[in-house]
């Protein structure tokens, strides 16, 4: 994935090398948990092009570490393996040729227990640098650590998601895990509109924490009145769309949108299936019977715009979203819940899983703000260079670290795609 921050971590607001070490581990140790589950066969499938394989992630997150840190600031540091620069890069083309994206499935060696080891040295030799005494530019190198760290945690998103895409690929339809909390059992509440001012805001992160650069510079909008609906568009809420012809009817569709359903078969959300007469999906916990309550997910935008048209109303664009999100407590179900899916929203009032549970779509193109420069150097590749026909999906999902969301938070995919855990909910002018 693509972030990067523009924030300089001054004297004051350094964590002790020690805190970093700590918070090094922890976030590294995460990714060996959500891979514990799988098979040493599991780690090598790439079902499709967007989904990588599970040792790919476990290794590019190591080389982004010894490449931006390691390399450049450890003296005398020794790489893992010369041919890992290119086999492991994704897209930095200043770092060198990356290794075709859609033949990281075709990479069995090295094998996962090298992966491994490969993780273990770049450990090693990090931690061993954050107590190096020496007179190094610390500010920049923990600058770099903590681009690391949300990186990682991106790729650990990734690969639940990868995970998921990969397995459904199987007939079998294998479980990744069966130890799965069972879902609060209540009924969807009823979808309420909640209201909103025109007029000038601004939007844009701000504060002291971590941000990626296409999240600022902090910047004015115009928004004239609007409403959101309470909560996202559910299962049941969806299917009555499809039961209606909406897979069937172009007059919904915007052009691109009608060419891929037709292109690739579209007649539902990726991993619903009828059996017996009855839906079900796929899950990370095995096919189960669908719940028409819970949030619709892995919808494209395409599907998503359809939804809003057939319904009369529209997607919200993401200026829209930031603003009736700033004063929401940033929690819901997110991956340390551990339902790993979409959960049915709770009762109560006001906006409901901003946070959690699907990534929404919104109706804005994935473009710089205004006075946006990228960083120089290969780190100015993680997300300028992106900024082209793609949409921006807000607030996380179930599969999102807790500490990885705010409200200024930029997630960006191509339209058609639907192996993200993505939903949507609806906006309206007032």
């Amino acid at each position: 994935m693509k972030r990067l921050t523009q924030q300089t971590l001054g004297e004051e607001e350094e964590l002790s090398r020690a805190e970093w070490a700590e918070r090094y581990r922890r976030v590294r140790a995460a990714s060996g948990v959500i891979c514990a589950p799988l098979a040493a066969e599991d780690y090598v499938i790439q079902a499709a092009v967007e989904a990588s394989p599970a040792k790919w992630h476990l290794a590019h997150v190591s080389w982004f570490f010894e490449t931006f840190i390691l390399c450049e600031y450890m003296p005398g540091y020794q790489v893992f393996n010369p041919a890992y620069r290119s086999l492991f890069n994704s897209y930095y083309e200043q770092v060198g040729e990356p290794f075709s994206r859609c033949a990281r499935g075709t990479l069995s060696r090295p094998t996962v227990e090298e992966v491994y080891r490969y993780r273990g040295h770049v450990d090693e030799y990090l931690l061993a640098l954050l107590e190096e005494r020496a007179e190094l530019p610390w500010p920049e190198i923990l600058q770099r650590l903590e681009i690391g760290l949300n990186h990682e945690q991106q790729h650990q998103e990734l690969l639940l998601t990868d995970i998921k895409r990969n397995f459904y690929a199987n007939p079998l339809r294998p479980v990744y895990r069966d130890d799965l909390p069972l879902p609060p059992v209540r009924r969807r509440p009823a979808t309420q509109w909640v209201e909103f001012e025109g007029g000038v805001r601004r939007i844009g992160h701000v504060g002291e924490g971590f941000s990626y650069d296409n999240e600022s510079p902090r910047h004015n909008v115009y928004l004239e009145p609007f409403r959101l609906a309470s909560r996202p568009v559910t299962n049941g809420e969806f299917l009555a769309f499809i039961e209606s012809g909406g897979y069937r009817n172009p007059a919904l569709w915007l052009s691109d949108g009608w060419a891929r359903l037709q292109q690739e078969g579209w007649n539902a959300p990726l991993y619903w299936e009828r059996q017996d007469g009855e839906w079900w999906h796929f899950t990370l916990g095995g096919m189960a019977p669908l719940n028409p309550d819970e949030p619709v997910c892995h919808v494209s935008h395409y599907e998503a715009a359809a939804y809003a048209a057939w319904a009369g109303c529209r997607l919200p664009t993401e200026a829209e979203w930031e603003v009736a999100a700033e004063d929401c407590t940033q929690e819901g179900n997110l991956r340390e819940t551990g339902y790993l899916q979409p959960i049915v929203a709770p009762a109560s009032e006001g906006l409901l899983q901003l946070y959690g549970d699907v990534w929404e779509h919104t109706a804005s193109a994935y473009l710089p703000y205004p006075g946006y420069r990228a960083a120089e150097g290969a780190l100015g590749e993680y997300n300028g260079k992106f900024m082209c026909n793609q949409m921006v999906l807000r607030g996380g999902s179930c599969v999102t670290p807790a500490d990885h969301i705010r409200p200024s938070y930029r997630n960006f995919f191509y339209p058609q795609d639907r192996w993200q855990f993505q939903g949507f909910r609806l906006a309206d002018n007032l």
